[in-house]
């Protein structure tokens, strides 16, 4: 079973009081998530394995540890971009992937409406990013679609975690490691997890 960690790191529950106020304007609500993102990498990454090599330093040769394989970020659109600049200021190497899914408001099911990954992704540790893990739904059909390319190594990132959504990507996608900075208790009878932070994608746009 892949591994659920939900920060309690200071920083990052900080910042998230600034993500959760209604009053935290566009500006420093895009700010905030792309900060509480590179965080998350920070833990994310914290088991990549190192190969041995040599550099030549000022004063003479020294052995070093270093990473020896790709890297793949795969916002879910729209919200999903708004955690991309962090992660690409620790890997700034990284190929970037798109997948774009909407969920329905009636069914509350995903709906795919584009799709577009890197070349070689079977071969890299991908980075699936959404803000909200709410009903689950969204991350479990992104995902699907990255395994369909032949990632085999995927871990999914968000700001807010619900009970529902962690279920979900769990039993479908039991091998898919999730981090998240807070675990939430519930959903509303909109999808909606509370307490949560509103519409991430709204208040990362300005669009709400």
């Amino acid at each position: 079973m892949g591994e659920f960690f939900v920060s309690n790191h200071p920083l990052i529950q900080n910042k998230m009081a600034m993500l959760r106020n209604k009053n935290t304007c566009t500006k420093e609500f895009k700010e905030i998530i792309s900060e509480v993102a590179m965080l998350l990498c920070y833990e994310a990454t914290r088991h990549i394995e190192l190969v041995p090599a040599k550099v030549e330093t000022p004063i003479a040769e020294a052995d070093v540890n270093v990473i020896n394989r790709g890297f793949a970020i795969v916002p879910i659109l729209r919200a999903g971009m708004g955690m991309l600049d962090g992660l690409l200021t620790l890997m700034p190497t990284a190929k970037v992937g798109f997948i774009g899914l909407y969920r329905d408001p009636e069914t509350l099911k995903p709906v795919e409406y584009y799709c577009k990954l890197p070349n070689g992704i079977e071969n890299m540790e991908v980075f699936v990013t959404d803000p909200m893990l709410a009903t689950g739904g969204t991350a479990v059909a992104g995902i699907d679609f990255i395994k369909e390319k032949g990632a085999k190594k995927i871990t999914f990132l968000c700001i807010l975690a619900a009970p529902d959504g962690v279920k979900k990507l769990r039993e479908a996608h039991p091998d898919v490691d999730i981090y998240a900075a807070a675990y939430d208790e519930k959903l509303n009878d909109h999808g909606y997890i509370v307490p949560g932070l509103g519409d991430a994608g709204d208040r990362i746009f300005g669009t709400k």
